[in-house]
């Protein structure tokens, strides 16, 4: 197999942030084990099917982006869609064998999955540890969800942090680097950095990556203060005790990691959406009720068509069928081949079969729970999505 050279044009993001080798991160996974109470939900990253992964990274390797890696991290868990992020990594070792391939996970169900992922070539895992004491995490977490139904959070957390320990030997079992990356929640787990430090060391970890909490830019008022650079340093010398520690800027802030197009715009500027093409002009919805995108892929029996009509604004077009259920993958293949001037469909929620197959024919299925007008502006390049106002 052909390996293909990193390209020797040495630029950056025109924000000036993105090293010249960098990571790319690449979004597969729709659905998370958790979430932190903090934090607030990024609705501008969505799950891209695999093929559509691949084709973002062939598009920044085609601008001349030093890409020495990619990393499969969001908006969800890599291994709570295990599917989608094992192909994707399979789609890149085919065609890229030479670029690194990562992981960051919060660890559940390390041990039905890392064997899979070390045979799609992952090297390394960022394991998100933000707690190792059940007091700490239950303050943490809004929920999680370590299967398909929620438990009561003091019964998840202590899942939560035992499969978390467990994964570290897991993983480095299957010669896989792991690097601890704590998020620093100031007057929840800023005195319980040493503690998390000292434990993961104990498991085993390679290193630790401190961050700080960062509010998502947004109307809201910020839920915390976020910690100083001054505390951030003492932090780190304090986990130094224990682990090679460093700081990284909050996963929000313009990073070469996060730049989908390394050599554009960054992620919060220009997120990892599909383009329009001349040949592919058009965007499919699944909605209940013609405002929201809120259908499970597999309910629906139409799509809305969206497309640009004369002076070039988006509006709906028309409605297409979608095939009647009971014919398996042939379903799928069949609404692929009656979408053949569309780029992206937009779904509340859709299957691993249907993002898969859509993908294979150029069609990017895209997850959201928002409003219809707002989001399509968006994929046609509008700017920020209108908040979706509901009485």
């Amino acid at each position: 197999m052909t390996i293909i050279p990193f390209p020797k044009k040495e630029n950056s993001c025109k924000c000036g942030c993105a090293p010249r080798q960098t990571m790319l991160t690449l979004a597969v996974a729709p659905r998370p084990f958790a979430r932190i109470r903090f934090d607030q939900i990024n609705s501008s990253v969505r799950a891209v099917a695999p093929a559509g992964a691949l084709h973002r990274l062939e598009e920044n390797l085609a601008q001349g982006a030093a890409i020495r890696g990619v990393n499969i991290d969001g908006p969800g868990d890599p291994l709570c869609e295990i599917d989608s992020t094992l192909e994707t990594l399979l789609l890149i070792r085919r065609k890229y064998p030479g670029i690194t391939r990562t992981v960051t996970t919060l660890g559940l169900h390390a041990e039905h999955h890392a064997k899979a992922l070390a045979e799609a070539g992952v090297t390394s895992v960022t394991l998100l540890v933000n707690a190792v004491d059940q007091q700490v995490a239950n303050r943490l977490y809004a929920w999680i969800r370590p299967g398909r139904k929620t438990m009561p959070l003091a019964q998840a957390t202590a899942i939560l942090m035992a499969a978390q320990l467990q994964a570290v030997g897991i993983f480095k079992k299957e010669n896989c680097k792991v690097t601890v990356r704590t998020t620093v929640y100031p007057g929840f787990n800023d005195e319980h950095i040493e503690e998390i430090a000292e434990c993961m060391a104990e498991a085993g970890a390679d290193a630790m990556e401190l961050v700080p909490y960062r509010h998502t830019a947004g109307p809201e008022e910020p839920l915390l203060t976020p910690p100083t650079s001054e505390t951030m340093q003492h932090l780190r010398k304090t986990a130094a005790k224990y682990l090679n520690t460093s700081i990284s800027a909050a996963r929000e802030e313009c990073m070469g990691i996060d730049c989908p197009f390394v050599l554009g715009p960054c992620a919060s500027i220009t997120p990892l959406y599909p383009k329009p093409t001349k040949s592919r002009p058009n965007v499919a919805v699944v909605s209940s009720n013609g405002m929201d995108i809120d259908l499970h892929l597999g309910q629906a029996c139409q799509v809305l068509i969206y497309g640009p009509r004369e002076d070039g604004l988006a509006c709906l077009l028309g409605t297409r069928p979608v095939p009647e259920p009971g014919s398996g993958s042939k379903r799928w293949e069949e609404l692929a081949q009656s979408l053949p001037d569309c780029f992206a469909l937009l779904a509340g929620s859709a299957g691993q079969s249907p993002r898969s197959i859509l993908g294979r024919h150029g069609i990017t299925v895209l997850i959201s729970e928002d409003e219809i007008e707002g989001t399509v502006d968006v994929l046609y390049g509008g700017g920020k999505k209108k908040k979706n106002k509901r009485s």
